[in-house]
């Protein structure tokens, strides 16, 4: 892919419905389930990125990209994967959004955080509601794990609309023989400094 390449697209099926992965030229820059027409979430993608993606089947394409993203997601439902190893174009997110984004990363497999958890590894500890906001308009779900965010009662709050998404996702991952460790190899990763002892507190 050159510079002067548009970003290519590929919709991938799922359990939870069609999955839009889009790639621009540093990686995937928005990997989101969708429900509606794909025309309609093109045009919306088109506006966020200032260009309009193209299919990946056309020339200049990264397949292998694709592939992964594929495969990965694929053994992601199957629970055979408990984390993602794809290149993430953070380009759409700034500022506090991005901090809150990558602080989602760190909740591990198969827990859940409260929005006010998350804004304290993200350094601000009263931004609860801007957590929310950044879950709400994240460019990624499920390799961005925006779905074990839920409220401060334990509730699971929306999912852009689609709580029973957020339900089938928590309860994937809490389900009989949850893994330790990610497929990469690497441990869980704890809590970061200035949380709670435990990211499953739901507070």
């Amino acid at each position: 892919m050159t510079p002067t390449d548009p970003p290519r697209y590929r919709v991938h099926p799922s359990p939870i419905g069609d999955i839009l992965i889009v790639i621009a030229e540093n990686g995937i820059v928005t990997l989101h389930p969708f429900d509606g027409p794909l025309d309609a979430e093109i045009e919306r993608v088109s506006l966020l990125l200032r260009a309009a993606p193209v299919p990946d089947d056309e020339a200049g394409a990264r397949p292998d990209l694709f592939e992964a993203a594929a495969s990965q997601l694929d053994e992601y439902f199957d629970g055979a994967r408990t984390g993602f190893d794809l290149p993430l174009d953070w380009s759409l997110v700034r500022g506090f959004t991005l901090a809150a984004l990558q602080a989602v990363c760190d909740i591990p497999y198969g827990e859940t955080a409260g929005y006010g958890e998350v804004a304290i590894a993200a350094g601000a500890p009263r931004a609860a509601r801007a957590v929310g906001t950044a879950c709400a308009t994240t460019p990624f779900s499920i390799v961005v794990p925006v779905h074990r965010v839920v409220r401060a009662d334990g509730s699971l709050g929306e999912y852009g609309g689609r709580p029973d998404i957020k339900r089938y996702l928590i309860d994937l991952e809490q389900g009989p023989g949850t893994p330790a460790e990610s497929e990469s190899g690497r441990s869980i990763p704890p809590a970061p400094p200035g949380a709670r002892d435990s990211w499953a507190t739901g507070e």
